[in-house]
């Protein structure tokens, strides 16, 4: 299972995260077993992806179903920055 973490910003964080909650469909394309989410009061968004394959992650994040999804939620797409999270620090 790999995670990913992406960050945006968006017009109004509760109206992306009600629009954001109708893709399913398109997380389980995605591979996404799971999301958890965070935000800022400046509407900055954070999302860590659990997702059994990253092929498959990055050709949907980069499909125009994608594109049309994150427009209709609200998301500037010039902000958005991924990561995948490839290391661990155990203090």
């Amino acid at each position: 299972m790999s995670m990913v973490v992406v960050t945006a910003q968006v017009d109004d964080v509760a109206e992306w995260e009600e629009k954001f909650r109708t893709h399913g469909d398109l997380f389980l394309k995605q591979t996404i077993s799971k999301v958890d989410l965070g935000s800022t009061d400046e509407e900055h968004v954070a999302c860590i992806f659990h997702a059994d394959d990253l092929d498959a992650f990055f050709e949907v994040l980069g499909s125009p179903e994608s594109a049309e999804a994150m427009e209709g939620d609200g998301v500037d797409r010039e902000s958005v920055k991924v990561f995948v999270i490839d290391r661990r620090f155990d203090p």
